[in-house]
């Protein structure tokens, strides 16, 4: 079997991508081959391809996927040809047509979500759920700012924080994003350009804060969290959208009230089975109770991801992303 797939040879800007086609061979002990129906798109992917995220070099480019099993390894027993599955990684190399890949990164889609759903669903959905479940406590009637919360990981994050009773102040960079963050369950949404986001989380909040602030912009929000977290609250800072926080002074989070920061990454909390399964399970929980909903913002063709990195760079999509092989 013969598969198209992404590479990068060298870091930089979307035009390092390169294709190539392999050929597949019958799957080994603990592999599955698997076509792919849909690849998620994530600003992890840019960070691989940039060099922010060091990798050995080449190296395949995307952590997301869903398709259909097409065969399996001598010892596998979890899978079977035509099951549908999907995976957020570790391993990258999901820009492609089709794979061989350990079973053990795999898990079966429900017959209610949709191969687009749960590539776009998986890795942004994961990270929602170990961040507001498991990496901060926030009981009903709390207030959370999300930043950046109407992009992938932002709806889902609004959404997520809702279902459990927090009340969700979002940021947004226009106007027209913010509606999708009010319709995401954003109780108050603000404009990240506005002058003093911070006082206006104050006020919202009858001048108390936050209890924490879920921030994967990185540099430029950063002033704003903490300037708007409540005494011994919380700031998650878990993306670099506009570059890596640098720089953190300790006694600025003793004088802006004895702040907790965290900056989590996601396989941490992944880092077994039992927890990865429990994780995933909960996602599709959330997923097929319609708690959650994933909406594909857009969709490019597979072989158009150096198109899709430059509308994701440039702030362009809007929501969950996938690529279509």
């Amino acid at each position: 079997m013969k598969a198209l797939q992404a590479y990068f040879a060298q870091t930089g800007g979307p035009e390092v991508i390169r294709w190539h086609e392999v050929d597949l061979h019958e799957p080994g002990p603990g592999e599955i081959r698997v076509v792919h129906e849909a690849v998620g798109l994530n600003f992890i992917d840019t960070y691989y391809r940039s060099g922010l995220y060091p990798c050995p070099l080449p190296s395949g480019l995307g952590s997301e996927a869903a398709g259909v099993v097409e065969a399996v390894g001598p010892d596998v027993a979890a899978f079977k040809p035509g099951d549908r599955v999907a995976t957020f990684g570790p391993a990258l190399g999901a820009y492609a047509t089709a794979r061989i890949t350990p079973a053990s990164g795999w898990f079966r889609i429900p017959d209610g979500i949709s191969a687009q759903t749960a590539a776009a669903a998986m890795l942004k959905g994961c990270t929602a759920e170990f961040l507001v479940e498991r990496a901060v406590a926030l009981k009903s009637g709390d207030w959370a700012l999300v930043h950046a919360a109407a992009g992938g990981v932002g709806q889902i994050l609004v959404q997520w924080l809702h279902a459990l009773g927090v009340r969700v102040i979002g940021v947004v960079g226009s106007e027209s994003k913010a509606a999708m963050a009010s319709e995401a369950g954003a109780e108050t949404v603000l404009l990240s350009g506005s002058p003093d986001v911070a006082a206006q989380v104050r006020e919202i909040t009858g001048g108390i804060g936050v209890a924490a602030s879920f921030d994967g912009v990185g540099a430029a929000s950063w002033p704003v969290s903490l300037a708007s977290v409540r005494p011994r609250g919380t700031i998650l800072s878990f993306g670099n959208a506009s570059g890596p926080v640098t720089g953190v002074a300790l006694g600025a989070l003793a004088a802006a009230g004895s702040l907790y920061v965290t900056r989590p990454r996601l396989w941490d909390y992944y880092a077994t089975p039992a927890e990865s399964a429990a994780g995933v399970a909960r996602l599709f929980d959330m997923l097929e109770s319609g708690a959650v909903k994933v909406p594909v913002g857009q969709s490019f063709a597979l072989t158009d991801a150096a198109d899709a990195h430059r509308a994701l760079e440039g702030r362009q999509t809007v929501g969950a992303s996938v690529l279509v092989p």
